[in-house]
């Protein structure tokens, strides 16, 4: 079995880029500003109940399975001590007097967003690799070091460097004018570029094209990776080619999202542990039940979104006051901002880390976890 579960179940929540990329173009077609377009009706209602539902589900993996169970307590410094280390960490930069440290909450919150900006690349083009290599070991290669080591670079220069370029070079990154502008200067800055531009194009199409005839030439083709493969370079593509960089957000954001989302749910509902405390006995009708994982992620999704959104997003990209009101744009205009600021950087630092801990599939106890994933 080459697909992770089913072809209609990779499609949905691995593979969709093959239908979310026209689909998306063709939303957009006819209108000057793609954020009054049916594109942002597309996205609102897939990021309310993913975005942060996927925040947390490498959590729910860790504290709320039995499976993992074991590893809570084996490896306690990557599941214990340094969530608390990271969100004791962002309370005291974001909540510290200016006696204490010397910097405007404005300027804090600057630094903390370019911080945020590198890990989130890094974390992105590792979950394409993560994809990749789970691919290649439906496919029977898991342990070839020559495919396993162009699929790391692959997703680091394609999924990571050049995704970082395109929006350098539309302009989409938050602050980009503090830490981004200044490195391109003034003098031949439009011809450096078109130059980085059409570079960058290249280095997609023929990284792809390598990754592509790799596979072919392999003796066990995947019809699974040759689609994801295609899938994120079609996305990258539209980063460079698109002149509204959101495209771009919607499915790069989403693709990344329903990813998590559902490998969460497999490997929850899939482990097979049986139930050993109180908190876990709680939580197995849900955990028995792919979709039922989903639900509840999505449910959390909807009701942290008021929450985390005042960290994640200027106030022309909000969507929780389409459902909460009155009561969203209290929050971020509320005393407790600096709080709610905190919290957001502290739930996505521990989301970067928990990611890499429940999914790192090098450590025996990680594959006996998550089992469901590796196992039909």
């Amino acid at each position: 079995m080459r697909y992770i579960k089913s072809p209609a179940w990779d499609l949905v929540w691995i593979l969709n880029p093959l239908w979310l990329v026209p689909l998306v173009l063709l939303l957009a077609q006819g209108h000057d500003d793609v954020r009054h377009s049916p594109v942002d009706m597309l996205f609102f209602v897939l990021t309310v109940p993913l975005w942060f539902g996927h925040r947390v589900s490498s959590a729910w993996l860790a504290y709320a399975t039995p499976a993992y169970r074991p590893l809570l307590a084996r490896q306690r410094l990557r599941f214990v001590v340094a969530p608390l280390a990271i969100a004791v960490a962002c309370f005291a930069v974001m909540l510290a007097p200016e006696s204490v440290l010397p910097m405007p909450l404005e300027e804090r919150v600057v630094w903390l967003v370019v911080f945020d900006f590198v890990l989130v690349s890094h974390h992105f083009a590792a979950q394409h690799f993560g994809l990749l290599s789970l691919y290649r070991a439906r496919a029977g290669r898991a342990s070839a070091p020559n495919v396993r080591r162009l699929d790391r670079w692959f997703s680091l220069v394609v999924g990571g460097g050049l995704v970082v370029l395109a929006q350098a070079l539309s302009g989409s990154i938050a602050f980009q004018e503090r830490w981004i502008d200044p490195w391109l200067g003034t003098d031949g800055s439009d011809l450096l570029a078109r130059v980085l531009h059409d570079g960058g194009i290249a280095l997609v199409v023929g990284l792809t094209g390598l990754m592509l005839g790799a596979e072919l030439r392999s003796g066990r083709p995947s019809l699974p990776r040759i689609a994801y493969v295609l899938g994120m370079a079609a996305m990258v593509l539209v980063a460079f080619f698109a002149e509204a960089p959101f495209l771009f957000i919607v499915l790069w954001s989403v693709q990344h999202w329903s990813a998590a989302m559902g490998l969460t749910s497999l490997a929850a509902s899939g482990a097979g542990q049986a139930a050993t405390t109180r908190w876990h006995r709680l939580l197995e009708p849900v955990n028995r039940r792919g979709w039922a994982v989903l639900l509840v992620l999505a449910i959390i999704s909807v009701l942290l979104l008021p929450v985390l959104e005042v960290e994640a997003v200027p106030d022309d990209y909000v969507y929780a006051d389409r459902i909460f009101g009155e009561a969203a744009w209290w929050l971020r205009s509320s005393p407790f901002v600096p709080v709610l600021l905190a919290l957001g950087f502290a739930s996505g630092f521990i989301h970067y880390l928990l990611d890499r801990a429940a999914f790192r599939f090098s450590s025996p106890e990680v594959r006996q976890a998550a089992r469901g994933l590796l196992v039909k």
